[in-house]
């Protein structure tokens, strides 16, 4: 299978129907069926999540109970029908296309420095479109960052000339995803920096680079945090963030206020929850930003450790089956980039657990298919057309 083109050996016109449908060589039998499971199965229950946390929001839902639920289930229509466009292109068109992409990304991120960005929820980092839709280029920016680095660190290797990316291919790809990462920073939208890092960490230890190349941008990062810090780029509320997070008995009612309510809810879920929408924390509303950032803290209020342990485990499955797609394609590409897909989401994933938990530091990201969130659950839902299409156009074997 290549291009665009669904067509693959012994296909024939002949073949319709059922038949073709489930043919052993058919589209449908390619598809990796559990990634695309749990993938619903999670944005499902972040719909009922999300209901459970802005039913009773009158100063959010506009009056609706409803508003919430159904722009959740819009933005999961949305995202499906990008992921079954993506793999109708397939990672190989969408790879000859990446410098558009990469362009027009960047002049995306670019447009929120000027006046029409706008600031939510503390951070620089949104378009406002009209309608009650917004738009945050960063989470599209994810992407342009892995088609980009996989596309010129493989292109040498895959067609055979060398072994490995050279020092040269992987300047040239770390001053490709540098671009947009130092534009991201400046908002400052410090979460989405450590994700975008994080992928490219991911995408170099996939792409078989010298380990001198990671040890060395671990060493920079670090550095770099460190003049971040210095320098006085983050915001006040983000310095705050991370001091309630050395100290979370710091100001318990001001910037340490969001993780004690986080944990409390959590904590008095239980084995089993306090039922869906019965949890005293999600009703009485005492946890801030409960239907984006915080909203795996309804899921171990009402639906306790066993509800909150099932969305870990379908995360879990995600991660396993994209696991197997990088290590079964036999192209350098198409495991670089999921290899990216697979350090963006595990990282995602931990980092909102984990500050919910109190074990990381408040940094104001989704949680990958279950947050409320236009732009995020369209970005993940382009990243699983992208690992099914990795899968759809492998090799069959005999």
């Amino acid at each position: 299978m290549t291009g665009n083109s669904f067509s693959v050996s012994g296909y024939g016109p002949e073949r319709s129907g059922w038949t073709r449908l489930f043919a052993r060589d058919s589209l449908a039998r390619r598809l990796d069926w559990p990634i695309l499971f749990s993938a619903i199965a999670l944005s499902l229950i972040g719909a009922a999540l999300v209901y459970s946390a802005t039913r009773n929001r009158t100063e959010l839902n506009q009056g609706d109970p409803y508003y919430f639920l159904l722009r959740h289930l819009l933005n999961t229509g949305i995202g499906f029908a990008l992921m079954i466009g993506t793999v109708w292109l397939g990672h190989r068109t969408l790879r000859t296309a990446v410098p558009i992409l990469y362009g027009i990304s960047v002049v995306l991120i670019l447009l929120v420095l000027t006046p029409l960005g706008a600031t939510i929820n503390g951070a620089h980092a949104w378009i406002v479109i009209g309608g009650g839709f917004s738009l945050q280029p960063s989470e599209f920016v994810k992407i342009t960052i892995i088609l980009g680095m996989a596309m010129l660190l493989a292109a040498r290797v895959d067609a055979g000339d060398k072994p490995h990316p050279d020092h040269r291919t992987v300047v040239q790809a770390l001053g490709l995803a540098a671009a947009p990462i130092l534009i991201v920073l400046l908002m400052p939208d410090l979460g989405s920096v450590m994700v975008m890092v994080v992928i490219v960490l991911g995408v170099l230890l996939t792409s078989g680079a010298s380990n001198r190349w990671i040890f060395g941008l671990i060493g920079t990062g670090a550095l770099g945090a460190i003049a971040v810090w210095q320098l006085g780029v983050l915001d006040e509320y983000q310095i705050n963030r991370f001091a309630a997070f050395a100290n979370p008995e710091l100001d318990p009612a001001g910037v340490g206020y969001n993780t004690n309510q986080a944990r409390i809810a959590i904590g008095s879920g239980g084995l089993l929850g306090t039922g869906l929408f019965k949890g005293s924390q999600t009703t009485g509303q005492f946890v801030p930003e409960q239907q984006t950032d915080f909203v795996f803290t309804v899921a171990g209020e009402e639906l306790g450790f066993v509800g909150a342990g099932l969305i870990i485990l379908l995360l879990g499955v995600v991660l396993w089956r994209a696991c197997r797609i990088a290590r079964e394609t036999t192209e350098l590409y198409g495991t670089i980039v999921a290899g990216g897909i697979i350090a963006w989401f595990a990282f995602q994933a931990f980092e909102n657990i984990g500050m919910t938990l109190g074990i990381m530091p408040v940094a104001g990201l989704p949680l990958p298919f279950v947050s409320y969130g236009g732009s995020s659950m369209f970005a993940v839902w382009v990243a699983v057309g992208l690992l099914q299409s990795i899968r759809v156009e492998r090799p069959m074997s005999a």
